[in-house]
């Protein structure tokens, strides 16, 4: 038995494991697996960016003694950030849009980082919340280092360097194909990258919720976006730096009805109570496995787990609000 003793929470950051989803694994006669990224401490893949985006401004002196940490952030990246500030004794400050779950919001808090609420308005709105604590920093920056998760290929690296070749271990290279949604893209980016350079013929896939346009943008080249979606922080319309570092086969469009659906019967088969994002990732692997055939390799992102969903994922009215169904449906 591998029993890991950490010097500190940092040290519990990665190295997540692999956990075949049975049922789905019985219905397709393939193989299909998520990487648990919700054991990390801050509950969430965006701990592995946080820490590594720290560290490496620490490395290099962009942070500085007495500076604080600020980001834009839907959720998970704002609290990865203010539990690994919190850890290293650094101030963190978070601007969030309003309308994410009230679980995200308090999670930030709880860490003690300053969150700040702004209203919900498309990018190029100078008060989107990305251009907020962009602003924030420029126009106080000695006092500011943004993270600036979207452009900083630290994220990436994280992923690079750490969580793509722990898939490769743990599937001893015998794996067929990587499926994983974007939210900057340095999970995507960096698993898709490694694998590819370890076994081109490994499929890679993005997935993308309605409202997103990087599926119109992997099929067309133009960002084009129809509906919306109750995910959070999934899905971008312009083309970030730590997407561009992913090397992808092709792309799946997966509508809300299917990660509620994805989400409900895992849970009920399998005991797992997966994040929007997770059901998602989860979907995209189902739709997968069935195209490629029983026999196959299928791993994805178990993002985050549901309690941060709970409010909207996990709540009946709301979603009949958004027309979806919770009974009455089933795998096909």
């Amino acid at each position: 038995m591998n029993l890991i003793r950490a010097q500190n929470q940092l040290d519990l950051v990665g190295k997540t494991p692999l956990l075949r989803i049975e049922s789905l694994s019985h219905i397709t006669g393939c193989e299909i697996f998520v990487k648990c990224e919700y054991m990390n401490p801050g509950g969430s893949v965006k701990d592995r960016a946080a820490k590594n985006m720290i560290d490496e401004a620490l490395a290099s002196g962009a942070l500085k003694p007495g500076m604080s940490i600020i980001e834009g952030t839907a959720g998970n990246t704002g609290i990865g950030l203010a539990f690994i500030a919190k850890t290293r004794g650094i101030k963190a400050t978070v601007v969030m849009p309003k309308g994410q779950t009230i679980e995200k919001e308090k999670m930030v808090s709880l860490y003690g980082a300053e969150l700040i609420l702004v209203d919900a308005v498309p990018f190029a709105n100078q008060n989107h919340f990305y251009h907020t604590a962009r602003r924030m920093a420029e126009e106080e920056p000695s006092k500011y280092w943004w993270a600036n998760q979207f452009e900083n290929l630290a994220n990436f690296r994280a992923h690079y360097q750490e969580t793509g070749p722990e898939i490769w271990q743990q599937t001893d290279g015998k794996i067929d194909a990587f499926v994983s949604s974007a939210g900057t893209g340095g999970t995507l980016g960096g698993v898709s990258k490694f694998l590819k350079e370890k076994n081109a013929k490994i499929k890679t896939i993005l997935v993308d919720p309605d409202g997103s346009g990087l599926y119109s943008y992997m099929k067309t080249g133009q960002f084009v976006s129809q509906g919306s979606s109750i995910t959070e922080g999934i899905g971008i319309m312009r083309l970030v730096a730590n997407f561009r570092e992913a090397v992808l086969d092709d792309a799946y469009q997966i509508p809300d009805q299917e990660l509620v659906t994805i989400s409900r019967h895992v849970r009920d088969r399998d005991g797992l109570l997966l994040g929007s994002s997770s059901a998602l990732n989860l979907a995209a692997a189902y739709r997968l496995a069935k195209e490629m055939g029983p026999g196959k390799c299928i791993v994805t992102v178990a993002c985050d787990l549901g309690e941060r969903s709970a409010s909207k994922l996990y709540n009946d009215e709301f979603l009949a609000e958004k027309g979806l169904k919770v009974s009455g449906v089933s795998l096909v």
